[in-house]
């Protein structure tokens, strides 16, 4: 059996669904249950990382472990989890961390993170960590201007990053925790051409048949909306990857075409399966 944490998110119930697909047999791990959000006939089990003891249930007799810490880890005692998922007899744990890991060692915002891998690699489980960059469902951030003004405001228009479809980091990571050959390995994850927000509006664009405008946001503005709903550090991490990225945070991975054998998705194609989310 695969638990999967966080499994009602984008990339988790992507991978609930994959996996059930294969025939294994899964167990959807999430804090809540929206109506919809866990596919159907797959187990779910409500449980909270910030109280590891709540997953000990449903880590009985499981063979893997998938992990999504939300909020980059930073109330989360993986040390207690890590003891909890040995004790019901785990063998193996798939994290799914972030590529700034490696890109930003000193950035505070992702501290949290750099410090749950290093207990995972630590530890008795046979692992394989997962390094996404940044998501192209991230865009969802933009669904309520658009519906209403068919605008869009950004930062750093013109700067690309190689965004990664979630869809792409569920089939991964279910191919990794269905062969253990991908044991031991560190994977980046990214889409596979470079796409600046002012791009990704266009192809919202084109997906909606519609035209968006799109407004230069100066980082000051940006900073103060995203200070509503981020904390400090992870807001000037962010600011910081969006506005300066580093040569390794614009590199095209070639991760997800080696463990897929196909190329990543690119943005475009998931403006079209998720635009109804901004008509």
């Amino acid at each position: 059996m695969f638990v999967v944490v966080g499994a009602t998110g984008n990339v988790g119930r992507t991978l609930a669904s994959t996996l059930a697909a294969s025939g294994a047999a899964v167990t959807a791990v999430s804090r809540g249950r929206r109506p919809g959000a866990v596919p159907e006939g797959i187990r779910h089990h409500r449980a909270d990382l910030e109280q590891p003891e709540s997953l000990r249930p449903v880590l009985a007799g499981a063979e893997a472990l998938y992990l999504l810490v939300e909020g980059a880890g930073a109330h989360v005692d993986m040390r207690e989890i890590l003891r909890v998922a040995a004790a019901g007899g785990v063998k193996r744990v798939v994290l799914q961390s972030s590529q700034a890991v490696a890109t930003r060692p000193d950035s505070p915002s992702h501290a949290p993170l750099r410090a749950i891998e290093d207990l995972v690699r630590r530890s008795e489980f046979d692992w394989t960590i997962l390094r996404p960059g940044g998501f192209a469902s991230n865009s969802f951030a933009w669904t309520e201007p658009i519906r209403g003004r068919r605008t869009v405001a950004a930062p750093f228009g013109d700067v690309g990053l190689p965004v990664v479809d979630p869809a792409d980091i569920a089939e991964v990571a279910a191919a990794v925790l269905l062969d253990r050959s991908h044991d031991g390995r560190t994977y980046e994850l990214t889409g596979p051409v470079l796409r600046t927000p002012r791009e990704r509006v266009a192809d919202l664009a084109a997906a909606l048949g519609e035209p968006i405008h799109f407004v230069d946001q100066t980082p000051d503005e940006a900073r103060e909306q995203m200070l509503r709903f981020m904390p400090p550090p992870v807001v000037e991490g962010t600011l910081a990857i969006l506005g300066t990225p580093t040569e390794a945070e614009q590199r095209i991975s070639p991760d997800v075409s080696e463990v897929l054998g196909r190329s990543p998705r690119p943005f475009a194609a998931w403006a079209t399966r998720n635009i109804g989310a901004f008509r």
